[in-house]
């Protein structure tokens, strides 16, 4: 980025050098430890000075240590410079995460909506953050859940870990609520159909081992006849006599299905209604 001489006169010499730098390390998301080594200072001078950037809206704080670039140059303070999806990760901050649920399914073509959360799973428990509109929500996950994911190039600089579309669809089974529901996983699973490897995605539930997602992908795919019977049989040998709702986000109602072991709180009409739209 270039910044003029009236730009420079405003945000004073340092930190015209500092943004300069920054911009062209490709690092708008940058932590003390890039002001001490751009600005050659100390541990406590990084501190005062971010706290001085932050305070002229040329940054945001993303958590301690970490911030954003604002869009200073185009002379709007309301808007971060950078991709969410590598917020994301910066705030993670571990190699232990990936892009997931609503995010995913954005990513992978399956809903159509754009969406103002960004999902992430992590092995660690994080708060959920604002940037400027934007929620960041972060999922934890089992060890034992930590799979299915795959490098995806987010910029022509950048890679970030996301899930592949046969986790993405067994996540959402187990968490509904952070992919807007039952309905639009279905959605996603029937406007993807061509895409999804339907062995891995049995392979991916059975290793999961939870009757609940076993049971939901079942009717789905059931009802949308996408897989064969013989598959059908294999998912329904490892249900258990437990009903569960068909989606946990919602109240209980509706009739039970012993087939799948699931009481239909969303009606099969609900399902084939919503691919017709």
């Amino acid at each position: 980025m270039n910044i003029d001489n009236k730009q420079r006169k405003t945000l004073g010499k340092r930190s015209a050098y500092l943004i300069t730098t920054l911009y062209e390390k490709n690092k708008t998301i940058f932590r003390l430890k890039d002001i001490q080594n751009i600005l050659n200072i100390d541990t406590a001078s990084s501190r005062n000075f971010a706290r001085k950037i932050v305070n002229r809206h040329i940054a945001t704080r993303l958590k301690p240590g970490l911030f954003i670039l604002l869009n200073y140059n185009l002379g709007r303070i309301d808007k971060f410079i950078g991709n969410e999806y590598i917020i994301a990760k910066e705030l993670i901050n571990d190699k232990k995460y990936y892009i997931s649920h609503f995010s995913a399914m954005e990513i992978h073509g399956m809903i159509t909506q754009p969406q103002y959360t960004v999902y992430a799973v992590s092995k660690k428990m994080i708060k959920p953050v604002n940037v400027h509109g934007i929620e960041f929500k972060f999922v934890p996950i089992n060890k034992n859940e930590y799979f299915g994911y795959e490098s995806y190039w987010i910029t022509k600089q950048d890679k970030i870990l996301i899930s592949n579309i046969e986790k993405t669809i067994i996540d959402g089974l187990k968490n509904p609520q952070y992919c807007g529901g039952v309905i639009e996983i279905a959605k996603g699973i029937w406007m993807n159909q061509k895409k999804i490897n339907v062995d891995r995605l049995i392979q991916y539930c059975l290793k999961i081992n939870r009757v609940s997602i076993t049971g939901r992908l079942g009717y789905i795919m059931d009802t949308y006849n996408i897989i064969s019977d013989k598959k059908l049989v294999i998912l329904q040998k490892h249900l258990t006599n437990t009903y569960n709702k068909l989606d946990p986000s919602l109240p209980s109602g509706g009739k039970y299905l012993k087939k799948w072991m699931l009481q239909l709180n969303i009606s099969k009409n609900e399902l084939l209604t919503a691919i017709k739209t």
